[in-house]
């Protein structure tokens, strides 16, 4: 079974400790590159670009949401405030009254939901950069399960649909000499209506270029060749998304000039399910990873 990754996941992981509790978030979508998106609360910021780094080694495509929520436990009772943060505080609060005019009071409590007011009760960033740093790795791994599952359903809907191609490419196949030999009599036909009594070598002549003007072998032959090419990319480990992106481009080329060089009724009817089937594999193709 051919295995791939999707582009499409969400995962949460959750940490509590004394100091409060942070929660990681981590969304992907599919997006040509890889596109990362971080919302960090304040004691995390200087980590922001080890972050990135981190995501473009584990994910290679894809547009990426990541999120740290951080919640502060609740200050202990029977803390103290401490003097000097008050003092800071007052001739902050002067300043500000000085400069702007008359303020609206200011409560106790507020003051004491000052950070730092409270004696022992600083946030250890320290404690929540390194937790930060392990739940991220934990998320990214939900990521990447997540990602894995969807890859593998994804595989039987394209083996389906390169199976209904590759069945209506050996029909046009079987129907070549049918058609050949409809143009063949139509020219006949067409020859006796305007009274006309062509040699065997003149009318051969013009069924040849008939024949060379319509043939498909070619385009059948290569759309055949992509198909056995996205087999094997879907065999290949790592991201493939992009040559899966490059080899629909080129089926549905192939697909285009065999509609333009249809003769037949049947053969445009084809045409188009060939075309259908490619443009329904391309959707699926674009949330690879």
């Amino acid at each position: 079974m051919a295995t791939l990754n999707s582009m499409t996941a969400f995962a949460r992981r959750r940490s509590q400790a004394a100091w409060g509790t942070l929660t990681c978030e981590c969304r992907t979508v599919n997006h040509r590159y890889l596109d990362p998106s971080l919302r960090l609360p304040e004691p995390l910021r200087h980590r922001e670009m080890a972050y990135r780094e981190r995501l473009g080694l584990r994910l290679s495509r894809g547009r990426v949401e990541l999120q740290f929520r951080l919640e502060e436990a609740e200050r202990a009772s029977g803390e103290e405030p401490d003097p000097v943060a008050l003092r800071r505080l007052r001739q902050a609060m002067v300043r500000v009254e000085q400069e702007i005019g008359d303020t609206a009071p200011v409560s106790p409590l507020d003051v004491l939901r000052w950070p730092g007011v409270l004696s022992g009760g600083e946030l250890p960033e320290e404690a929540v950069v390194a937790a930060a740093d392990e739940l991220l790795e934990l998320t990214l791994d939900d990521v990447d399960e997540q990602r894995r599952r969807e890859g593998e359903r994804l595989v039987p809907l394209l083996e389906e649909r390169l199976g209904a191609i590759e069945a209506y490419v050996a029909e046009l196949r079987r129907s070549m000499p049918e058609w050949r030999e409809q143009q063949r009599q139509r020219l006949v036909e067409r020859l006796a209506e305007l009274g006309a009594e062509p040699a065997d070598e003149r009318l051969a002549q013009e069924l040849a270029i008939l024949a060379q003007k319509a043939d498909v072998s070619e385009e059948l032959d290569r759309l055949d060749a992509h198909v056995a090419e996205v087999r094997a990319a879907l065999e290949q480990t790592g991201p493939v998304g992009r040559r899966l992106d490059f080899l629909m481009q080129e089926l549905n080329r192939e697909a285009n000039t065999l509609s333009s060089k249809s003769t037949a009724a049947e053969l445009t009817r084809v045409a188009v399910e060939i075309k259908v089937l490619i443009e329904q594999t391309r959707e699926q193709v674009q949330n690879v990873e």
